[in-house]
């Protein structure tokens, strides 16, 4: 599958933005979708996934209560809702997706390119 993410942008602190990731091929809903992120000279870190179905999620702590991950099969997408956004969320945005696994445990297999999100203070 292939995966291309948009949405990013520039928003001021407190405010919101909403991630999509279109995916490319039929199977698209026999995968377990993710986002992550990737701070200005930080490794890459796991934001929130998604089952195949939509019916289980999981966030790191860090955005728990503030994020909102879904996803619209009959649209091969996959959003990611960030709202009360904080000058350290300002990160590349990358979708990823993997055919194995649950959404706490297994590598992705596929990723799309990053978007950027800027949080000013």
């Amino acid at each position: 599958v292939q995966l291309q993410a948009s949405g990013g942008g520039l928003v001021q602190a407190g405010g919101s933005l909403r991630l999509s990731c279109v995916a490319s091929g039929r199977t698209f809903s026999s995968y377990i979708m993710g986002w992550f992120r990737q701070a200005p000279g930080k490794g890459r870190t796991f934001v929130a996934a998604i089952s195949q179905r939509g019916d289980t999620t999981y966030y790191t702590d860090s955005v728990k209560g503030r994020f909102t991950i879904s996803r619209d099969n009959a649209k091969t997408t996959v959003y990611l809702q960030m709202n009360s956004l904080k000058p350290e969320d300002t990160a590349v945005y990358y979708c990823a997706a993997k055919s194995r696994g649950t959404v706490l445990v297994g590598s992705y297999d596929n990723w799309g390119q990053g978007t950027l999100v800027t949080v000013s203070s």
